[in-house]
C-alpha cells in the first residue's frame, strides 16, 4: 500500500483526480497530516465518509514507532526510529538560540563508506521514501510539541544518493501548506557525488549546499573517503565551481579534523589553496571545522583543541571564513558521524 506521505501536494491532486475526487481535497489532507498531524483517515472529518474510505483502501499514513529516545546533557534529543519493516534508523533534535533543528535521515544505512561514520559500521539496505524523510520530523514535533524550524540531510546515508526523494521531501518541508519549513532553513550535505551536485545547481533550490571534505589532497580524502576514488577532487571542485557559477549561493565545506591526519598547518595550507585556486568566490565559502568524533572500531583519534583553533585562525588570516562546529550529543553517540542504522528484527 502506497504511503501517502510520498506524494508532494501537486501528486497528490493528481492522485486525488485519478480517484474520481476533486484536487482540492488535497489541500485539505495536506492540513491534517503537516498541521493538524493525524495518525489515521478517520480523523480527517471535513472529507467525506466515502473519500476516506477509498484513501484506506489506497494509501497509509507513515507512523515510526519510537523505539529509544536519549537526551543529552545540552539537550540534544536522540531517536531510534522503527519503520515498520523490521529496520530502524536514527534522527537528532538539536537545540539553538534561533530555534529547533532536526539532523535527518536518507537512507538505512549508507554506500559511501567514509572511515570516520558510524553508518558505515553496517550494510545498506535501501533508500527511504519521501515520506519516511519526512515522518522523522512529524514525529519528533508530535513527541515534543515543538515546532522544528531547521532541517539538515545529515544523518544516515547519501542525501545525492537518494536524490529524488530528497528533493521531493524538500518540496513538501518548503509548501506553505505542508510543514512551511523555508528553504534557506534547510541544509543538504554531500561526500561529493558530483553529478548530484550539477543536478542539484540545475534545480536552483535555495537549500544549503554542505560539501564533505575533509582533506584538500586527494590521497589523504581517498584513505578517508573512497567516494573520492569516483570523484576526485578536482572533479568535485570543478561541480562546485558549476554551483556556484550556477546559483551565487554559497557552499559550506565540512572538515573533520583528525590528529596526525588532516590537522597541521601544512593542511590548512593546502585547503586554502584549493578553494582560492578552484572557486575564487571567497565570499561564498565557509569552511565549517569538526572535531572528529571516535567511533566504534575507528582508526581516528579527535585533534586537540589547539590545533583546531590554529587551523581554523589559519584559514581566517588567508581569507577563509572558518568556523568551529558546536558539537553536540556527543556523550548519547549524536554528535556528527555517530549515527547508524539498526535492525529490530
Amino acid at each position: 500500500m502506497k504511503n501517502i506521505k510520498d506524494y508532494n501536494l501537486d501528486a497528490l491532486k493528481e492522485e486525488l483526480v485519478s480517484l474520481g475526487e476533486k484536487g482540492f481535497r488535497a489541500e485539505q489532507i495536506f492540513k491534517w497530516l503537516y498541521v493538524d498531524k493525524v495518525k489515521s483517515f478517520d480523523e480527517m472529518t471535513n472529507l467525506s465518509l466515502e473519500l476516506r474510505n477509498k484513501l484506506k483502501e489506497n494509501y497509509n499514513i507513515c507512523d515510526f514507532s519510537i523505539e529509544r529516545k536519549l537526551v543529552s546533557k545540552d539537550g540534544t534529543i536522540k531517536y531510534l526510529f522503527g519503520l515498520g519493516d523490521g529496520n530502524a534508523i536514527e534522527s537528532v533534535l538539536m537545540q539553538y538560540k534561533y530555534g529547533k533543528s532536526v539532523c535527518v535521515s536518507s537512507q538505512i544505512g549508507c554506500k559511501m563508506g567514509c572511515k570516520f561514520c558510524a553508518s558505515t559500521g553496517a550494510l545498506f539496505v535501501r533508500s527511504l521514501t519521501s515520506g519516511e524523510i519526512i515522518e522523522q520530523i512529524i514525529k519528533i514535533e508530535q513527541d515534543t510539541g515543538e515546532t522544528v524550524s531547521n532541517v539538515v540531510f545529515m544523518g544516515i546515508g547519501e542525501p545525492m544518493d537518494n536524490f529524488e526523494n530528497v528533493m521531493n521531501a524538500i518540496g513538501i518541508l518548503n509548501n506553505q501548506k505542508g510543514l512551511n519549513i523555508g528553504a534557506r532553513h534547510i541544509s543538504v550535505s554531500t561526500s561529493g557525488v558530483v553529478p548530484r551536485i550539477k543536478e542539484f545547481a540545475d534545480k536552483d533550490v535555495q537549500c544549503t549546499l554542505s560539501i564533505s571534505l575533509h582533506s584538500a589532497n586527494n590521497k589523504t580524502r581517498s584513505s578517508m573517503m573512497p567516494v573520492n576514488n569516483a570523484y576526485p577532487i578536482e572533479e568535485l571542485m570543478a561541480a562546485c565551481k558549476y554551483y556556484m557559477d550556477k546559483t551565487n549561493k554559497r557552499i559550506s565545506f565540512e572538515y573533520a579534523l583528525a590528529r596526525d591526519n588532516n590537522d597541521n598547518l601544512k593542511d590548512a595550507d593546502e585547503l586554502v589553496n584549493l578553494l582560492k585556486t578552484k572557486l575564487g568566490y571567497l565570499n561564498l565559502i565557509h569552511v565549517n571545522l569538526i572535531p572528529i568524533n571516535k567511533i566504534e572500531n575507528g582508526n581516528y583519534d579527535q585533534s586537540s583543541l589547539e590545533n583546531i583553533m590554529k587551523f581554523r585562525d589559519y584559514l581566517n588570516d588567508h581569507g577563509i571564513t572558518a568556523t568551529i562546529r558546536r558539537e553536540l550529543g556527543s556523550d548519547i553517540s549524536a554528535a556528527c558521524g555517530q549515527l547508524r542504522r539498526q535492525n529490530l528484527k
